[in-house]
């Protein structure tokens, strides 16, 4: 990395690329189909020979396709090749000149004197046919009908559940043993403070922000809406610390593609994350997959994780979960409809499992584009205080986090429910909302901003003074301090590792 980085400080490269899955195969025909003045592809030819090796005999099948690693594939200027091995030399590096780029869109290559490939370069890049084996359509669930089920008598016990489950207690356990302070340009690391990591981009005032998502639950209750919501969950993340979303990864895990119905939930969730990349302008720009994986038959959850990044221009203009202030109101960006298919409530507090959790909330695609803009201008005109995307859990459990980030006490209004029940209101996942901490005497503005851009808005709550005071509904109502949440909720994880053998 380092030399590589000498390297770039210098003119001598023309195009540069890892050597990753397919090792020499995939790094040289993806610069060739690239490649061009226009980007309409080039060719390459290599000789073998020339190429670096850890053994001997190596056949061009395996030269080809070696994975070593701590590799780079560069093309260089003809007149710039004696810089580049001088910095490599340098550095005790292997670096060696086993090729030139050519205009017949074609990959040839030669071993031992002899031309051993010569195909064109296309159908490896930009016309590679797609993979499709034999599937089946994933079935469609029954929605779920939550008045069958009595509400909750007592609120605070609803959301102390919730928030020390699984999926919503906190990972500090894992990610505080790891050293996330290099060159200190980690951004308010000392606990777990936004919805994306936050990076300065060292010697620069711009940063970027960092997540990563996935809601297997969505996934396996309809595979195409659940693959919309990953890279939707993934993009208001990096809205809600003020960022501009750019590019995604993804880590596609699922079981066995041999069998139809497996195939099937791959074959959607592909889809559904397809459309809501092109939909949110939102590219995968690399990724991997993991199939097979079963055991004894069973297979795993289907798991499509998605990895997203964004740029802040100003890293003075962001938003955290922490930084709420006592008064400050709480505001819904979007609209509430109390969807309650495949959610944590359902899943914790009903203790529904498979078919009965009914769908998932569906994907308004270019809701989330233009309710998340809205959010990140607010966040840049240093208008919010704090902010948290809504998704497991809804309202109740965003405002939570946000109350224990910022040690405060939380009156949520149930006065704005709408026809909803307490259960819909405060632990419905509908997406492309946005939970934010405004001043109250920001709140008149952002009321008539939001009515001339169509936004809707729903005012929920406010913090208080008193750490003590944590959850008040209209009707049934619930209360729970802080402390005995702050414990249920960071103790979960520790418990659980120290339960294990």
């Amino acid at each position: 990395i380092e030399a590589c980085l000498e390297l770039m400080a210098t003119d001598a490269i023309q195009a540069i690329q890892d050597m990753g899955a397919a090792g020499l195969t995939s790094s040289s025909v993806e610069m060739a189909a690239s490649g061009g003045e226009n980007g309409e592809g080039i060719g390459v030819v290599m000789d073998l020979d020339k190429v670096p090796q850890r053994e001997e005999g190596m056949t061009a099948y395996e030269i080809m396709l070696s994975e070593s690693q701590e590799r780079m594939l560069m093309v260089l200027y003809p007149d710039k090749i004696d810089v580049a091995k001088a910095i490599f030399e340098k550095y005790d590096l292997d670096a060696e000149v086993i090729g030139e780029t050519t205009d017949n869109g074609h990959l040839v290559l030669r071993q031992f004197g002899e031309t051993v490939c010569d195909i064109p370069v296309a159908p490896l890049a930009d016309d590679a046919p797609n993979y499709d084996r034999p599937w089946t359509e994933p079935p469609k669930r029954a929605p779920l009908d939550v008045s069958k089920y009595p509400e909750p008598e007592n609120y605070g016990d609803v959301l102390l559940k919730l928030m020390s489950s699984p999926d919503m207690a906190s990972k500090r356990w894992i990610w505080e043993q790891y050293d996330r302070h290099v060159m200190g340009d980690t951004v308010d690391s000392s606990q777990s403070q936004g919805d994306a990591a936050i990076v300065r981009i060292h010697g620069t005032n711009k940063a970027l922000a960092i997540c990563s998502d996935c809601n297997p639950h969505y996934v396996a209750a309809d595979p195409f809406e659940g693959g919309k919501a990953v890279v939707a969950e993934a993009y208001r993340n990096l809205s809600a610390v003020g960022a501009t979303p750019i590019a995604i990864t993804d880590n596609l895990n699922f079981g066995n593609p041999e069998k139809p119905a497996t195939m099937g939930y791959i074959v959607k969730a592909i889809e559904g994350m397809a459309e809501a990349c092109r939909e949110l302008d939102f590219p995968v720009v690399s990724g991997n997959v993991s199939l097979y994986n079963e055991t004894d038959g069973v297979a795993i959850p289907p798991t499509p994780v998605v990895g997203g990044v964004g740029l802040i221009e100003d890293v003075s203009k962001i938003a955290t979960l922490k930084d709420a202030q006592p008064g400050d109101v709480l505001v819904v960006i979007g609209e509430m409809k109390g969807h309650l298919g495949a959610s944590l409530y359902a899943r914790e507090w009903l203790g529904l499992k498979g078919e009965e959790l009914g769908p998932p909330p569906p994907v308004n695609l270019e809701l989330e584009k233009k309710n998340a803009a809205f959010v990140r201008a607010l966040i840049h005109e240093g208008l919010v205080s704090a902010a948290h995307d809504l998704s497991e859990g809804g309202l109740a459990s965003a405002a939570i986090d946000m109350a224990m980030a910022s040690n405060l006490g939380l009156i949520l209004d149930p006065t704005v429910k709408k026809g909803h029940t307490n259960a819909t209101w405060l632990f419905g996942e509908d997406q492309a909302r946005t939970l934010l901490a405004i001043p109250d005497g920001g709140i008149k503005g952002l009321v008539s901003r939001a009515a001339a851009n169509d936004i809707n808005i729903d005012i929920v709550g406010q913090f208080t003074e008193s750490p003590d005071l944590n959850l008040i509904v209209l009707g049934t109502y619930g209360a729970i301090d802080l402390p005995t949440l702050r414990e249920a909720h960071e103790g979960w994880l520790p418990s659980y590792m120290n339960s294990v053998d």
